[in-house]
């Protein structure tokens, strides 16, 4: 094999040329696997390039992954080491997250800016990541600036290794729904709206794979179908719903779940599902349906399941979905429970953690709010709206680059006076088990979202939490999962270990909020210096800021 062909692959960094060292690394990921024992190697090449999309019949600027739209999707199975060499063509930096991939050992890849230096225009960074002991339906998005809202995003399908029994028949076929809120305007423009410090406009439609009514998916009568539903938009809750059938819900963010029938399910931003779809209607087609929630004005986007021996189109009106009713989305939401007799990615049971019987070392509260800071619309939590450094929070911890950030800047709960800007961190040590109460006292539904950790929501109600609230948690069977939504004028409140060293981010899945400040970071920390702890820095790491001398 020539050097011509590693091209794809190799990283430079700094203007140099790979080194001899750096060239053999590479070489060993093209060896047989079994040679050394390793788990398999998936290797990807993504261009991302900015594209003519028109999902609403407006000629518009997005961002493609290899000239589609959405990217392409990953798929892999547990403990899979997953090669993503990522060439920037766009005319500004990026970066792509993974949203729910747990990263373990291993923030250096988690893509968001606390993190990661920006892949440089006309430049490439290879991320490389093993999806450790995890199974279930996930994404990747772009998480810089607001690029979000132009696309780049794809489904990420983790399946369980042949050996682990999964807890349902497997279904004929398996799709990716990733559904979402759109906008004809812009992303440039987008961002300057919140840079001028006003508010987003309502969005412009709903789409459905890029898509907002031409979707196919082709089933036959009387087999069972795997739907992946990832609400990847950046402002609405979305309720989904398919003409005619019912939905079995079987997965949430890599956990199995109690196996309970729907009509129509609630996704909140950044949430990902897995449901069981029975063909067991006559042969025509039906409607699947994405359609907002919570909002005055119902945008709707939809797609086809269609018998293979279809005799017909969608037979009546689009079926309605409910609308504004806040009881009934979190009766849902409290449905949602952990299945405690199913496997996980390893050979026992996903129950036999017993999270409830774990002493609490840390209680926090973290109450968001819409404060306006020097004349402008900012998010903030515990009364901080968060700025990003000039240099990733990540590398100014490991090369102990001071006036980056300071620990505690993140308050456990909020703090009286007014609302104001700071690069808030939070510190924590390996294996803390927390308490997070999220409040929420505004009037719209947030969506809270953890790096690197799934944990357990134990409750959820509205009001105000107060310690005797904890009277009615879930100690038993609360789902785990890495994304929880907060109903307005409520609580929601999680059980988290933080078994995962590093520097995680904790933000609002609505990307107006999270980019005006609405997140802060937490550093997850051990004086251990072992990489059975904590993977050392990647030879190809990017540095930018004050990290560009060492």
């Amino acid at each position: 094999m020539n050097s011509s062909h590693l091209a794809p692959f190799i990283t430079m960094r700094k203007g140099f040329r790979m080194s001899q060292s750096g060239f053999l690394l590479c070489l060993l990921f093209f060896l047989p696997c079994s040679v050394f024992g390793e788990d398999p190697y998936r290797f990807f090449t993504w261009n991302v390039t900015y594209g003519v999309v028109s999902p609403l019949g407006y000629a518009q600027q997005g961002i493609l992954i290899n000239g589609q739209f959405p990217g392409p999707q990953i798929e892999a199975v547990t403990n899979d080491n997953l090669i993503v060499n990522v060439f920037n063509f766009l005319p500004e930096p990026f970066l792509i997250s993974w949203n729910g991939v747990q990263q373990r050992r291993n923030s250096w890849q988690d893509g968001v800016y606390g993190t990661n230096c920006p892949i440089p225009s006309g430049s490439n960074f290879t991320y490389k990541m093993q999806v450790k002991d995890q199974i279930g339906s996930f994404f990747y998005f772009p998480s810089l600036a607001f690029h979000k809202a132009a696309g780049g995003y794809g489904g990420l399908k983790i399946s369980s290794r042949p050996m682990i029994p999964v807890p349902f028949d497997p279904p004929k076929a398996d799709y990716t729904l990733l559904i979402g809120d759109w906008y004809t305007i812009n992303h440039y423009d987008l961002k300057k709206i919140l840079d001028d410090g006003k508010d987003l406009p309502f969005p412009d439609g709903v789409l459905i794979n890029g898509r907002q009514s031409t979707s196919t998916f082709m089933v036959e009568q009387g087999n069972t179908y795997r739907l992946r539903i990832s609400n990847v938009g950046i402002a609405t809750t979305l309720n989904v719903r398919i003409q005619g059938h019912k939905m079995l819900l079987v997965e949430v963010e890599g956990s199995h779940t109690i196996q309970n029938t729907y009509d129509s399910l609630d996704v909140h931003l950044g949430q990902s599902y897995s449901v069981l779809v029975k063909a067991d209607q006559p042969p025509l087609e039906y409607y699947i349906v994405a359609s907002t929630r919570f909002t005055n004005t119902v945008l709707v986007a939809t797609a086809i399941l269609s018998y293979s021996n279809a005799t017909g189109g969608p037979v009546g009106p689009i079926p309605a979905g409910p609308t504004v009713e806040l009881d009934v989305s979190l009766n849902q939401a409290r449905t949602i429970r952990w299945n405690l007799t199913a496997s996980a990615a390893r050979p026992n049971p996903q129950g036999s953690y017993r999270y409830g019987q774990i002493n609490v070392t840390r209680s926090v509260l973290l109450a968001n709010s819409a404060p306006v800071i020097g004349k402008k619309q900012r998010y903030a939590v515990n009364g901080v709206s968060f700025v990003p450094a000039d240099t990733p929070l990540k590398l100014a911890d490991h090369f102990n680059i001071s006036g980056v950030f300071k620990l505690g800047s993140m308050p456990d709960n909020p703090k009286p006076g007014p609302e104001h800007l700071d690069t808030a961190v939070m510190d924590s040590n390996f294996h803390d088990f927390f308490e997070i109460i999220f409040q929420n006292n505004e009037n719209s539904v947030v969506t809270w979202h953890i790096d690197g950790h799934s944990f357990w929501v134990v409750g959820m109600d509205w009001g105000k939490w107060t310690s005797a609230s904890r009277r009615g948690y879930d100690l038993g069977d609360a789902v785990s999962r890495c994304t929880v939504q907060v109903y307005p004028k409520a609580w929601s409140a999680i059980y988290v270990s933080l078994d995962n060293v590093g520097m995680w981010n904790i933000r609002s899945e609505n990307w107006a909020r999270s980019y005006l400040g609405q997140q802060f970071y937490l550093r997850v920390y051990t004086p251990s210096q072992s990489p059975r702890d904590e993977l050392p820095i990647p030879s190809n790491a990017l540095l930018c800021g004050g990290a560009v001398q060492f």
